[in-house]
């Protein structure tokens, strides 16, 4: 399994529409970077994010997971509180093809303000848009700024397809639309 290189990525997303939105060249001026980058692709985040809150004293429970914990914000910029955090989904609509698994990483621009998004893989033959989890580890209210590069996809390629899947295993996660809470 072997890194891929930027025309790689941009060869793949034009013909197997592995990228909707594709930006083909790194985009930088006055925005935390997206688009195209050596080794991987800079995503954005939407403007639609789920916001934690302890207000009801809740449980944290990834097999029950309350739902009222999570207040709904839509808008250009959203302030996670301190040491808090953030679901919010990807402007960018993903297909992994079956030979590829990609890691995201969150970007060294917000890590460096405490700001972590976490490390998940994208399966072979994973679909949606990305839900992703933004922690803000900070004892201060902390600044997300949509349509703005949040974290790096990194691709790798196999020397062979696997043999399941993430759609062959029917993924609970497939073809996310929205930002998805926990389920089991």
């Amino acid at each position: 399994m072997g890194l891929k290189p930027d025309h790689w990525i941009i060869d793949m997303a034009k013909k197997q529409r592995m990228i909707e939105p594709f930006v083909e060249e790194q985009i930088r001026d006055g925005v935390i970077s997206y688009g195209v980058s050596s080794y991987g692709y800079d995503i954005r985040v939407a403007n639609e994010f789920k916001i934690f809150t302890n207000v009801f004293s809740a449980i944290v429970d990834p097999k029950n997971f309350d739902r009222a914990s999570m207040i709904d914000f839509t808008g250009d910029v959203c302030v996670i509180p301190p040491n808090s955090f953030a679901l919010a989904r990807t402007v960018e609509y993903f297909r992994v093809p079956r030979s590829v698994l990609t890691l995201c990483v969150g970007k060294s621009t917000y890590a460096r303000c405490g700001i972590i998004v976490n490390v998940t893989p994208f399966e072979p033959e994973w679909e949606g848009y990305v839900t992703l989890e933004i922690s803000n580890t900070t004892p201060l209210p902390a600044k997300i700024y949509a349509n703005e590069g949040i974290a790096q996809v990194i691709f790798f390629e196999a020397d062979e397809e696997c043999n399941i899947s993430y759609a062959d295993k029917k993924g609970k996660y497939q073809k996310q639309q929205t930002i998805e809470l926990p389920r089991i």
